[in-house]
């Protein structure tokens, strides 16, 4: 008897000792993902899976002591108690999360920081499961040292989808070799409310632009493989329709049908998902009284059964608490998270949606397991695809390295010169001589650092921001003066010394006046949990610059402070005048436009946006950006967008109701000429295919380019269609005084509408493809007719 015990316990000892050795599969980078994915959900408990939907704020979970970083007893806590699968904005650094210069990341700390986030994650805990490391990088990434880009309105305005792509790819690497997995960009919103605060986030107002950009964005940073070390899942947001609220208030409600929304807001994010992109950000807003984190048509039925969207979803910051506090369309929080993740809402950015609350759902059986599974299955799948689980750190000497490189510095100067857009030149001010002996560089934006760099920018060291005024005195002769004064600030008017800067001019030969707006974060500033800022209309203390920037709504889009005054002073000199707008959204450029005889827009041209500003003032670069949006004369013209449904826009008493610019416009030193427009459609039984093909010549002596775009009519249709829609365009290269042959095709998809039954179809009828250099300059025109119709799809909301 003693005998058979004793035999029996060293069996049980020798099948745990193995047990033991035995790799689990969830561990094994052999096995398929899919069998890996359903072994760890089935070792997790509740609690585990509710954790790993949680991406929480984590500038807080790190401690730096010198050069010395380490994870934080608040970290500690966090994944000891609440389990969580990811921190979003670790590395970030503002005035939000109190992280600057000194008490912030440099690029090896924050690899070294992600390191050990990563070691406790996976050694400390039962299962070892990595964590998400998600960071903002729409124009750069938001990390102390990261090469800064111009915002996504100034990346619309180089109409170069190719450059955009390689600018994501640099941005990616960035990202991962300091250790994050996950960039929160692009931004798909269609920009048709200036005064909205975020247009500097978007591509513009137009669905096409937007689309080719967002999926230039898309393969930048998602790249072939998100084991290639070098490449980062992207987040589009903010689905959807976020970016034309009433009124232009931050996240407030929209009014759109459903045709509209299918034809103009969904199409970017379709397009972007076609191109593979993994994560997808829902958006504050709701859409037909419906919140967008809880909106089961848009997250589940068009996103996954429609589209097939194979990533996961995510709440932006605060929106699933939001279904509750906001929308009022929950009574409970625990009420909110159910309603978000059966919905279709994976992920919680913040960890206060989820975590206790979802996990309260699951105990109320408002939740099932099934659907809890789902969502955690989402995440798991791509912490394996990465191969986080076979390697979760980095090379923290790689970072300083590859982060702000030779390389990523020349780039942001080529994207930044690509967007400057030249609106005016009268009598060729443009470009100037180098050689010029005198030249006055005056306005608030000439030497300010962070007013050229827009919002989600991090603080910089001085050394890596080139500004205006250090452009143009890198570019000039050694023997030319250049004489600087600010004059005022963007909104303050407690400090102006606009006599200086009239004496600065009356002194040159030149003035180059650097005026817009800001979106630079201030330390004075109170901030929402989102992260959005508080603004209040009245104050006694200093104004910051700040006027642009989530949470900044306009009523008004006129130049603040005493900017207007500044440059009124200045032009009646009689001096010649060039301005320069560095800002985030169009403003009233009214006067300036009559008065002033050159001007560049340059919108927030990142940190190498003063050499590029040089460049093209100089001549040393030909500019060639085009507006992605319409610039108004006045509010009271808004909505200005240029493909509005018919009927046309009727004139006002006051004036008529077109923008003073229309999106697409933008000139160059050179000229360019269009010729033999040929309009040829071919139809066959399942297709329709239309082949525009005409000539570019550059009439000029300069090379230059030119941003030839082709727009459609569609004459008469079952249901309102615009008055024309932007189809295809190509940024060319153009020497002087030779010319280029383009070709575009258009197919069903660019001839589509939803008719009346909510099918997509090709109406037989007339169209006319429009040629030209923007939306209100065609150059030529042609009629062509489609004979047969086809039908494509139907659509089920």
């Amino acid at each position: 008897m003693l005998k058979s015990v004793t035999l029996g316990l060293c069996l049980v000892s020798a099948t745990a000792t193995y047990a033991q050795q035995v790799k689990p599969l969830y561990k094994d980078n052999k096995a398929p993902t899919e069998a890996r994915v359903q072994d760890l959900l089935g070792r997790m408990t509740v609690e585990e899976k509710v954790g790993q939907l949680s991406t929480i704020l984590g500038w807080e979970m790190y401690q730096k002591d010198g050069k010395k970083v380490g994870i934080s007893a608040a970290y500690k806590k966090a994944v000891d108690e609440r389990h969580i699968g990811g921190l979003w904005a670790t590395l970030r650094a503002d005035p939000w999360t109190q992280k600057t210069l000194a008490n912030g990341l440099n690029p090896t700390q924050a690899a070294e920081a992600s390191n050990a986030l990563q070691k406790y994650a996976t050694e400390s805990t039962r299962l070892g499961i990595p964590l998400f490391l998600a960071e903002e990088c729409p124009h750069g990434h938001m990390a102390i040292g990261a090469t800064v880009f111009p915002t996504s309105i100034g990346q619309g305005s180089t109409w170069d989808p190719a450059l955009v792509q390689r600018m994501a790819a640099a941005i990616a690497t960035e990202v991962r070799v300091q250790g994050g997995h996950i960039g929160y960009g692009p931004v798909l919103d269609l920009a048709r409310e200036p005064r909205w605060s975020r247009v500097e986030e978007t591509y513009g107002e137009d669905p096409v632009l937007t689309s080719q950009m967002g999926v230039a964005m898309v393969r930048g940073l998602q790249g072939a493989s998100l084991k290639s070390g070098v490449n980062v899942i992207s987040t589009l947001k903010h689905f959807a329709a976020y970016g034309v609220p009433e009124g232009g208030h931050n996240g407030g409600s929209i009014s759109t049908g459903y045709r509209e929304l299918y034809q103009s807001f969904l199409p970017p994010v379709h397009a972007a998902v076609k191109a593979g992109v993994l994560s997808i950000m829902t958006s504050y807003n709701s859409i037909d009284g419906v919140p967008c984190s809880s909106n089961e048509f848009l997250l589940t039925d068009l996103l996954r059964r429609q589209w097939g969207f194979q990533g996961f979803t995510v709440s932006d910051l605060g929106s699933i608490s939001g279904i509750l506090t906001s929308h009022h369309v929950a009574g409970t929080a625990p009420e909110a998270a159910a309603l978000a993740i059966n919905a279709g809402l994976d992920d919680d950015l913040s960890g206060y949606g989820f975590d206790k609350e979802l996990l309260a759902a699951y105990n109320q059986k408002l939740v099932s397991m099934e659907t809890l599974d789902r969502a955690v299955g989402r995440v798991l799948r791509l912490k394996f695809e990465m191969g986080l689980f076979e390697n979760p750190y980095v090379d923290a000497r790689k970072a300083a390295r590859q982060v702000n490189s030779a390389a990523n510095v020349e780039l942001a100067r080529q994207v930044a010169r690509e967007s400057v857009v030249l609106l005016k030149n009268e009598k060729d001010l443009l470009p100037l001589s180098k050689s010029i002996q005198r030249i006055a560089v005056i306005g608030p934006n000439a030497d300010n650092i962070y007013n050229q760099l827009g919002d989600y920018t991090a603080p910089q060291p001085e050394s890596n921001i080139v500004t205006v005024l250090e452009g143009i005195k890198s570019k000039v002769a050694a023997g030319t003066k250049v004489t600087y004064v600010k004059g005022c600030a963007i909104r303050d008017t407690t400090q102006v010394d606009i006599a200086a800067a009239v004496s600065a001019a009356r002194n040159a030969d030149v003035a180059v006046v650097v005026l817009g707006g800001s979106s630079a974060r201030d330390f004075k500033t109170d901030y929402q949990s989102t992260g959005a800022a508080n603004v209040t209309a009245t104050g006694t203390q200093a104004l910051s610059d700040m006027e642009s920037g989530e949470g900044y709504d306009r009523a008004t889009l006129d130049l603040l402070g005493k900017q207007q005054e500044l440059l009124q002073a200045v032009v009646q000199t009689g001096k010649p005048v060039v301005v320069v707008l560095i800002k985030g959204r169009p403003l009233n450029l009214n006067w300036m436009a009559a008065h002033v005889p050159a001007l560049l827009d340059a919108w927030y041209p990142g940190q190498e946006g003063g050499n590029a500003i040089a460049d093209v003032l100089f001549g040393d670069y030909n500019p060639a950006g085009r507006l992605p949006i319409s610039v108004p004369k006045h509010v009271g013209q808004l909505p200005v967008y240029y493909n509005a449904a018919r009927p046309a826009r009727r004139d006002y008493v006051e004036m008529d109701a077109k923008p003073l610019y229309s999106f697409g416009y933008g000139l160059s030193y050179s000229k360019f000429e269009y010729s033999d427009l040929q309009v040829n459609p071919t139809e066959s039984k399942d297709a329709v295919k239309v082949v525009v093909r005409f000539k570019v010549k550059n009439t000029s002596t300069r090379d230059g380019d030119e941003v030839a775009q082709l727009y459609l009519t569609d004459e008469v249709s079952s249901v309102v269609t615009p008055v024309q829609q932007l189809k295809k365009f190509q940024r060319l290269r153009i020497k002087a005084g030779a010319q280029q042959e383009v070709a575009f095709e258009l197919t069903a998809e660019d001839l589509m509408l939803l008719n009346q039954k909510m099918e997509w179809v090709v109406e037989p009828g007339t169209f006319t493809a429009q040629v030209g250099a923007s939306s209100d300059d065609v150059r030529l025109k042609q009629t062509f007719q489609v004979a047969k119709a086809l039908k494509l799809a139907s659509v089920e909301k």
